[in-house]
């Protein structure tokens, strides 16, 4: 529907689950049974060692939201969960994860590789049916979002350095893009994105869903069309959309002007 965004999708649970259905398993790294005497290790008792060097210099918070790929052994090297063997990366907040998930992952930017050998007081606890003793994560950062729940504080107006189009659109990059193609205005492209009111509320979020959305470009509300039209693939941008290119006071609709956060995650040929 044109002026919809709001699309149902799928909710993600926090925690990395365990003893879901696998494809082959993934060989267990050599040191899987303890930590080696280089890893580094905390007061509570996890210790990781960097695998891959990250990117940037950004850590994530506990309130962030983040796309891993993972995989899990315990201390025998057997392999009990892992995104990889299902192809497809996981998304959710932080704070719903593991305790060692939680102080591991803070620990990395993205980009980043990490082992992290988790005690079992930081993973499972004994629970019935979970992995019992230390387990050991592989864990890669691939991204992380702002929790969609907190809006940003320039969300109230458009701020004076924010770039603006002959039709009123105001936008700001947040975060440099990879690639160099641009989407046409009928183009089908695959976002992340987070909506808020003026007011600070959100109305939509595809992060806060836990899976990104695809839709063409001529079938949302012309704010989108015109700002997505702007990106290329990896690109996150702000955008301030005022209320006659959102959904110009429709009921049953967010009133006034809008103010995203997208992602460009892909543009289909």
């Amino acid at each position: 529907m044109r002026h919809a965004l709001c699309v149902i999708g799928l909710i993600l649970a926090g925690a990395v689950a365990a003893g879901a259905q696998q494809r082959p398993e993934l060989t267990a790294p050599s040191d899987v049974a303890a930590a080696p005497a280089d890893a580094a290790k905390s007061a509570t008792g996890l210790a990781s060692k960097l695998i891959t060097p990250g990117t940037g210099t950004d850590k994530p918070s506990l309130e962030d939201y983040v796309i891993v790929h993972y995989t899990g052994w315990t201390a025998d090297g057997r392999m009990f969960d892992s995104s990889y063997t299902r192809g497809t990366p996981s998304m959710f907040p932080l704070n719903r994860a593991l305790l060692g998930w939680r102080e591991c992952v803070q620990l990395m930017t993205v980009g980043e590789k990490r082992r992290c050998w988790v005690p079992q007081e930081l993973a499972y606890r004994g629970a019935a049916g979970r992995p019992a003793g230390p387990v050991v994560f592989d864990i890669d950062l691939m991204s992380v979002y702002p929790n969609p729940n907190v809006a940003p504080p320039d969300v109230k107006g458009m701020p004076a350095d924010a770039k603006r189009t002959s039709s009123g659109l105001g936008y700001r990059v947040l975060k440099t893009g990879t690639g160099t193609r641009q989407a046409s205005p009928y183009a089908r492209v695959t976002v992340h994105y987070t909506g808020w009111t003026t007011n600070g509320k959100m109305f939509d979020s595809s992060v806060a869903r836990g899976t990104p959305t695809t839709f063409r470009l001529d079938e949302v509300i012309r704010g989108w069309t015109e700002g997505v039209a702007l990106m290329v693939e990896g690109e996150r941008t702000r955008f301030w959309i005022p209320e006659d290119l959102a959904y110009k006071g429709e009921a049953g609709s967010p009133r006034g002007m809008l103010v995203f956060d997208i992602e460009l995650l892909k543009i289909d040929p």
